[in-house]
Order: structure tokens, then C-alpha cells, then sequence
């Protein structure tokens, strides 16, 4: 009913960028929240960003590791958020996945979905 469907990784040598992008399709009446989060090799998958929308105000967070290097922003029109990676490090080496938080339309129940994931590997 929701899709979550990632681009934007690759391979970069450590110092490079990547922007990362998720769109949201489906049977959505509002997105009440959207963030990526990373897996690295034999890791569990953790927070990296996500913004939350409350009243008129966006609500942003970032891992203690991302914090000065990412940036993460949303389009409401378009149902995409954006992940804008600098400074890349071989420990940000990880499949990044999209998560969105989701009204239903049909049911106007809170649903969280996720994307299949994009590898980022950041090269020394």
C-alpha cells in the first residue's frame, strides 16, 4: 500500500559526498514523520536522521555521527526526503534505508514502512 523506493548510493573515496533520496507513493493521506537509517557490515541498523512534522514545525535529529557531515530534508509536495552526505568515512561504509512514518488514507491508521535499502561504501 506504501512504497519507499531509495537512490543515490554508490562508491566514493573517503572525504566525497553523496546525496541520498527516498519517494514515498501509495495510498498516503500524510506523512507524519520520514528519516534514513544505516546497517554497516555485521551491525545492527541504527538512526542516522529522520524529521518529524508537529504543528507547522519540522522536528529534526541526527546520530552523534552525523551531526556536522549530513543533512537531512524533506519536499512535503513530492513525499521525498533527502540525505546530503560530506566528508564520507570508511566507517559510514553502511546500506542506507528509508522509513516513513504514514497515515493511511483508506484507514487513517499510523503504518511505519521501509525501503529495500542503497549501499553506500566509502572507499580509504
Amino acid at each position: 500500500q506504501v512504497q519507499l523506493v531509495e537512490s543515490g548510493g554508490g562508491l566514493v573515496q573517503a572525504g566525497g559526498s553523496l546525496r541520498l533520496s527516498c519517494e514515498a507513493s501509495g495510498n498516503i493521506f500524510r506523512i507524519n514523520a520520514m528519516g534514513w537509517y544505516r546497517a554497516a557490515p555485521g551491525k545492527q541498523r541504527e538512526l542516522v536522521a529522520n524529521i518529524t512534522s508537529g504543528r507547522s514545525i519540522n522536528t529534526i535529529n541526527y546520530a552523534d555521527s552525523a551531526k556536522g557531515r549530513f543533512t537531512i530534508s524533506r519536499d512535503i509536495a513530492k513525499n521525498t526526503v533527502y540525505l546530503q552526505m560530506n566528508s564520507l568515512k570508511p566507517e559510514d561504509t553502511a546500506v542506507y534505508y528509508c522509513n516513513a512514518d504514514v497515515k493511511i488514507a483508506t484507514t487513517y491508521s499510523d503504518m511505519n514502512f521501509w525501503g529495500k535499502g542503497t549501499l553506500v561504501t566509502v572507499s580509504s
